[in-house]
């Protein structure tokens, strides 16, 4: 029988997470994961197989948190275009708060390694299909409640409002202002298709 671990296994993924986020999966050397985590090398392998292996249950757990975010904002009870245009401006806003400019994870780990490691494509694709329906059932909700027009159709407004996010993420990122990203926002907003 082994020896029980010694470490509390959400703190250490969540430590490798940080590491993963601020230098990427490649530029993040193994003696930067056991500074982050507090392990050694054995004991992080022991405990969670590779490099890789460890990058994808820390991106899990990050689109996992992200998606249930999401989540949260648009779902709820009352009037579905409030809750909508309340997380496109908080999008702009959450942005803004990122001082380190460290973006999304999700984002990052897609542009790095979706398309050439089929783990993290797969949760890739899976976060971003789940994002876009809970943004058709949002927009669709919001059309019932005849508050935006019944004639478009949600799940293309869905992936456009999707896309839109991420470019607001995307030049937050790249060092656009607070101004220029709650414009994005507000002309996001005035450009939903109102009932």
């Amino acid at each position: 029988m082994g020896r029980p671990r010694e470490f509390d296994e959400p703190t250490v993924v969540a430590a490798a997470q940080q590491a993963f986020w601020a230098h990427g999966y490649a530029g993040t050397s193994l003696s930067e994961l056991t500074s982050a985590t507090g392990l050694g090398k054995g004991s992080l392998y022991g405990a969670f197989g590779d490099k890789h292996a460890l990058f994808v249950r820390t991106f899990d757990d990050y689109c996992t948190a992200a998606v249930a975010a999401v989540e949260a904002d648009l779902g709820g009870d009352g009037p579905a275009y409030p809750r909508l245009v309340a997380h496109i401006r908080n999008a702009a806003e959450s942005t803004i708060r990122d001082a380190e400019r460290r973006g999304c994870f999700l984002a990052k780990g897609s542009a790095e390694l979706a398309g050439q490691d089929e783990a993290v494509d797969q949760r890739v694709r899976a976060a971003f299909a789940r994002l876009t329906e809970l943004f058709t059932e949002c927009i669709g909700a919001a059309q019932r409640d005849g508050d935006l027009d019944a004639g478009v159709d949600p799940r293309r407004l869905a992936a456009t409002l999707l896309a839109t996010l991420r470019g607001i993420e995307a030049l937050g990122k790249a060092g656009a202002d607070a101004e220029t990203l709650r414009a994005i926002a507000e002309t996001t907003v005035d450009l939903l298709p109102r009932a």
